[in-house]
Order: C-alpha cells, then sequence, then structure tokens
C-alpha cells in the first residue's frame, strides 16, 4: 500500500476528562499544509475509568481506539502504531504538557532529512519540572548517550516524530512507560541519528504524573539490555 502524505498523531489518553478536550481542540489548530501535509488523529483511551471515553465518543474528527481495560502506554502506541495510515508518525500526550504545536516545527526537521526527529524538553526551558523528574531525566538521557555514542538530551520526550518507513524497521515490544526508552534505544541500535530540537514544556502537578522513580530505573535496564542484546 503507497504511504498517504498524511501526519498520524498518535495520542494515548488514561484518565483525562479534564484535559481531553482542550487537549484536542489544540492538535486539530495543528496545520502542516504549509509542508503539503494533511494529518489524522488517533485517540487510544486506555480503559479509563473516569468519563475519558464517555466524552472521547462525542468528539468528532478523530479516530478512536479503546481498551475495556487498561494496557499501558507502550501497548496503546503500539495499537495506535498500527491502525497509523500516514508516512509519519508523531507522539502526543493526551495532557497538554507538550503543546502540540511543536510537531509542526519538528515536522519541518523531519522534511530537511532526517528518519527521527525528537523535541527536546532540555534544549529548550522546561516550566515547573521537580528536582526528581529533571535530575533522573537528564541521567536517563546521558547513560543513552554513553550506552549508543550519540548525545542525546530527552530520552523521555513525549513528542517524537519519525517516519513510518523507519518504524517498520524496528521491532517493539513494551506495554508500560518503557515504550520511551525501548523505542529510542531501537532506532540508535539499528542506526538511525535522532535529530533534536528545542520544544516548550510545562510540567503538570507532580501529584498528578503517572510516571515514579521505578519506571527510571526499568528504563535504565532496558537500554542497557538493548545495547547488548538487541
Amino acid at each position: 500500500m503507497q504511504e498517504k502524505k498524511l501526519v498520524s498523531i498518535v495520542v494515548p489518553a488514561y484518565n483525562e476528562e479534564s484535559r481531553i478536550v482542550q487537549a484536542l481542540n489544540e492538535i486539530k489548530k495543528v496545520s502542516f499544509a504549509k509542508q503539503g501535509f494533511a494529518k489524522e488523529i488517533i485517540v487510544i483511551n486506555d480503559g479509563s475509568t473516569d468519563r475519558t471515553l464517555e466524552i472521547l465518543k462525542k468528539i468528532p474528527a478523530i479516530r478512536l481506539l479503546s481498551h475495556s481495560k487498561n494496557r499501558g502506554k507502550g501497548f496503546s502506541l503500539r495499537q495506535g502504531f498500527k491502525a497509523a495510515a500516514g508516512s509519519v508518525i508523531a507522539i502526543q500526550d493526551a495532557d497538554l504538557e507538550y503543546n502540540p504545536k511543536n510537531i509542526e516545527t519538528i515536522l519541518g526537521q523531519l522534511l530537511k532529512g532526517n528518519n527521527v526527529v525528537y523535541g527536546s524538553r532540555f534544549l529548550g526551558k522546561p516550566e515547573n519540572m521537580s528536582f526528581t523528574f529533571y535530575f533522573g531525566n537528564r541521567l536517563l538521557s546521558l547513560w543513552t548517550s554513553l550506552l549508543f555514542g550519540q548525545r542525546i538530551t530527552d530520552m523521555e520526550t513525549c513528542q517524537k516524530v519519525f517516519r513510518k518507513s523507519a518504524l517498520d524497521k524496528i521491532a517493539l515490544k513494551a506495554n508500560g512507560f518503557d515504550i520511551e526508552p525501548e523505542i529510542t534505544a531501537r532506532f540508535l541500535k539499528h542506526g538511525f541519528r535522532i535529530k533534536e530540537i528545542p520544544i516548550s514544556y510545562q510540567a503538570r502537578q507532580k501529584a498528578e504524573k503517572k510516571i515514579n522513580v521505578m519506571d527510571g530505573i526499568k528504563a535504565a535496564f532496558i537500554l542497557l539490555k538493548i545495547r547488548i542484546l538487541g
């Protein structure tokens, strides 16, 4: 099947009833017309226990996938990737920590001959990020750089844009937050260079975070495992 000149924006959502409408409205404002691309928005409701699914069913102009129980961010993203019709795939979280407008700039860099482009919070000026999350993210990014021989400033960024043709060359298995280190490690292991550009970032309250210290420790082991064993 010939790939469409289309950007597939994949949005995993779990218990985001307070933000999902605003998030999708902001994503809908994003335009790739100057680059000659249309867009599709694929939202994966990951077994939400609040009103997220009820709200999503009423929102037009999205492709909605839904799990009856929580399967994890990685599983949701992998399902979204399978459903994507575009030649370019962009990851966008549903909590608006990351401004969807960043994707327009990231796509511009992708079209300059890159296969994988990350929006880096640390090349920009992250706002309201706690010391724990700041230190943990920087440490994991340094670990990634040392293992794979390419300087990476923000391995855990949730704004990643890549060509479908690049994604098709790697095999993803992660079901949880470990999807972030896995996708980075597998791109690097396969020989792809990751281009990073600065983005804006507004951290949500620490109490609202769904990721924790144990996820960071797990990420470090996943990076090492893929580097050694593939």
